[in-house]
């Protein structure tokens, strides 16, 4: 009989070292680990200790003999009307065009590099480049502004940079060499080489004599002895990742190599019930962590074909991800709750044209889900749409419904179930005490983290210690997220712990009350940020983008949204005001930037707005709160 998600559960938690040991036989090691877990030092875990792998060599060498002709990596650009499809056997040599190019360079085991690119296949390639050499690799999202990319080379105190002339989303051309020389001059440890790769997108792109190389140019005459993997212990770092929309210094995250291996084919097979062979599609950029895993990494662990995309959900219009996924077959697709909001303001009839037959799943992550989204993108697509959860920091999924072991009955509204390792609870939020079914608390997980988890932040244990472990009595990992569970155990996350309203001692947290307004038919999406009030402490603003297709004046709206409020959660989260505005501003992975969001509304300084998609979302906001 197949094992039940309950009975897998069990023993992860319970068996917690064979548990991983089993999983760790779907990766090549080049030699075996003496001991599974290490955690002799809470709350640092090291997993597989002394076993040595390669990211590359699992991602490519080791599929050659049975997929050197399999897609690996079909690039989709919207953008420019383009496609290009790359064989295993092709990005093999792209590969070690790169690795060559790298160590000629002087790069080896440990150095880092900075990868600043658009969603081209050439990043991919990039990346598994650093890693084949034992190098560790920084993706920082292309556009990001030069101060903030400045501060990430200080701190990974790269090597080498790798980037592109120019970037290209919504028709909008962005050069980037000239944010990359800005960077660098701002840095004070710049590395000493830039290497280029020329789109042909930025004509006026000029280069540094003595720094700047072509490498398309230098990986031309790179056909060799090909480059071996460097073998490197499973705890060796594989990435630093920086966080974004944080105040102060961002953290790198840092992730180690076996565990990070283990994980991601595990959450293949374990949660997005995804097949070698099969094509896997993540509508993200490389520069966020689910580009990372489920872009570049996870489906090329698995023997799986990986859609990369250059352009937006609605470009040239609203059906192009649909007919994508028909084209090309995809299997499984992993987009944001963001993404469908978008094309929810949009005609239906769009994702209904297309034949999306060879699509199981679509899978959402990256902010709640409301009910009303999940209706709609369920209904519509016909498909099955499963809600789950995870974070910079986990890598991979923390709570989902595992497709890959046992569909259990959906929930609309919860991302159901701690996945494999996870020993999640809801706790009171400043004594840490377990909360039973049904009362909000903050959600933690009980260390040791499973494999793939981040490993520390990246040269400062301490302010890993701090922010992750540091909020109660107890050792316990903190998400910074509300959450409830009901009587069956599934999950309901709330929204962030520090996006908490307090309206007259009473504490709303923002997920609340924009899944009540998201309720209303006219409306796509909401956010709702507390700004001062003299008498209640905070008061409720809500910033609304209605359907298109909505015929409401501002004042029906307004008032249709505070009683949809009232009717949902209560008149203590009636909006004092209801902005309509044409968009929110958002990253570029799908957050909306409430921080900036508040900021505005009480007439601040909205800070740091590098990771922005949309600036002109800003000025709406800005028009907004002053009458405009």
């Amino acid at each position: 009989m197949p094992e039940t998600y309950a009975q897998r559960f069990r023993r992860s938690i319970a068996e917690r070292e064979s548990y991983w040991a089993e999983e760790a036989e779907a990766i090549h090691w080049h030699r075996r680990w003496e001991r599974v877990l290490d955690y002799d030092r809470p709350p640092f875990a090291r997993w597989f200790v002394g076993g040595e792998t390669n990211l590359c060599h699992n991602m490519l060498d080791r599929h050659l003999p049975e997929r050197a002709d399999q897609r690996a990596i079909v690039w989709v650009s919207a953008e420019l009307g383009k496609t290009e499809v790359w064989s295993y056997r092709e990005l093999y040599a792209r590969v070690q065009r790169y690795a060559a190019v790298f160590r000629d360079l002087g790069v080896g085991k440990g150095d880092r590099i900075i990868i600043y690119l658009p969603m081209i296949p050439e990043a991919l390639a990039a990346m598994m480049a650093c890693v084949r050499l034992g190098a560790i690799h920084s993706v920082v999202f292309g556009g990001f502004a030069p101060a903030n990319l400045a501060q990430r080379i200080d701190d990974a105190r790269p090597k080498l940079i790798v980037t592109a002339d120019a970037g290209i989303r919504a028709g909008k051309v962005t050069p980037y060499k000239p944010l990359v020389d800005r960077a660098l001059e701002l840095a004070r440890h710049p590395p000493a080489r830039l290497l280029l790769i020329r789109r042909g997108l930025d004509p006026h792109c000029a280069m540094k004599a003595g720094r700047d190389l072509d490498l398309a140019e230098l990986a031309e005459g790179k056909t060799g002895a090909p480059i071996e993997p460097v073998w490197v212990e499973s705890s060796h770092p594989s990435y630093i990742l920086y966080t974004s929309g944080t105040t102060g210094l961002p953290k790198g995250v840092q992730r180690d190599t076996g565990g990070s291996a283990v994980s991601l084919v595990h959450s293949l097979r374990r949660v997005y019930d995804a097949r070698p062979g099969e094509t896997y599609w993540a509508t993200s950029d490389i520069g966020w962590v689910v580009g990372h895993s489920y872009i570049v990494y996870a489906p090329l662990l698995h023997g799986m074909t990986t859609i990369v995309y250059e352009g937006t959900p609605v470009t040239p219009d609203p059906g192009i991800w649909w007919r994508i996924v028909e084209e090309h077959k995809v299997n499984v697709m992993f987009s944001a709750p963001t993404a469908i909001r978008i094309l929810r303001k949009q005609d239906p009839k769009y994702m209904r044209a297309a034949d999306v037959g060879s699509l199981r799943y679509l899978f959402l992550a990256g902010e709640p889900l409301d009910e009303p989204t999940y209706h709609w993108v369920n209904d519509n697509l016909k498909r099955t749409v499963i809600n789950h959860y995870w974070q910079t920091e986990s890598g991979t999924p923390m709570l989902a419904n595992c497709a890959g072991v046992e569909l259990r009955p959906i929930k609309p509204g919860s991302p159901s179930f701690p996945v494999f390792g996870y020993d999640l609870k809801v706790v009171e939020p400043v004594t840490g005490r377990e909360l039973p079914p049904g009362e909000k608390g903050v959600l933690v997980a009980k260390p040791p983290l499973p494999p793939g988890a981040l490993s520390t932040v990246w040269g400062n244990d301490q302010r890993f210690l701090d922010s992750y472990y540091g909020h109660f009595p107890e050792l316990l990992y903190y998400s910074g997220d509300f959450a409830i569970r009901d009587q069956d155990n599934y999950h309901f996350v709330l929204g962030r712990a520090d996006e908490v309203i307090n309206v007259a001692g009473h504490r709303l947290g923002t997920g609340e009350i924009e899944e009540a307004i998201s309720g209303h038919p006219a409306v796509a999406e909401a956010a709702a940020v507390g700004v001062h009030d003299e008498i209640k402490g905070q008061a409720v603003v809500a910033f609304v983008v209605l359907k298109n297709e909505a015929r409401l004046t501002p004042a029906e709206a307004e008032a249709a949204i505070k009683k949809q409020v009232d009717d949902v959660v209560g008149p203590i989260a009636r909006p004092r005001e209801v902005h309509l505005v044409p968009a929110l501003p958002k990253t570029r992975s799908g957050k909306v930037i409430r921080r900036a969001i508040q900021a505005m509304a009480e007439g601040r300084d909205a800070g740091d707005l590098s990771t922005l998609e949309d600036p002109a979302a800003v000025a709406g906001i800005e028009k907004a709160v002053k009458g405009g």
